[in-house]
């Protein structure tokens, strides 16, 4: 009776070391995402999201200090002069979604903005 139990638990333990679970299978790595910030845009312009996995912007002021906002994914972030910043979500709504530059970066500020596009 013990030898059988040991096998039980060798075999048992022989599988969760072969066989990924679930648990490894439902948390996908985010995507990284390298935007540049520089007056008076952003590169790339526009980015394909897709809905439901993780996300990793990291963006680079090229000059001056920026800022991102992205109210329906909930994304507001600020850079500094020169350096980068990251920042993580998860959208959750399929549909096209506008950012725009949130700190005055001089005469074409308005029209400095991202689009994203999240798709099923």
């Amino acid at each position: 009776m013990n030898r059988r139990l040991i096998q039980m638990f060798l075999i048992v333990i022989a599988l969760v070391i072969a066989v990924p679970g679930p648990l490894v299978w439902a948390h996908d790595a985010p995507q990284r995402i390298e935007i540049t910030a520089q007056r008076f845009k952003f590169d790339p312009g526009e980015i394909t999201l897709k809905k439901g996995q993780p996300v990793v912007l990291v963006i680079k002021s090229a000059d001056v200090a920026h800022g991102l906002r992205i109210r329906e994914l909930k994304v507001d972030v600020k850079i500094k002069a020169g350096s980068s910043t990251e920042v993580q979500f998860t959208p959750q709504t399929a549909g096209d979604f506008v950012g725009h530059c949130t700190v005055f970066c001089g005469s074409g500020h308005s029209s400095m903005m991202l689009k994203f596009h999240v798709v099923d």
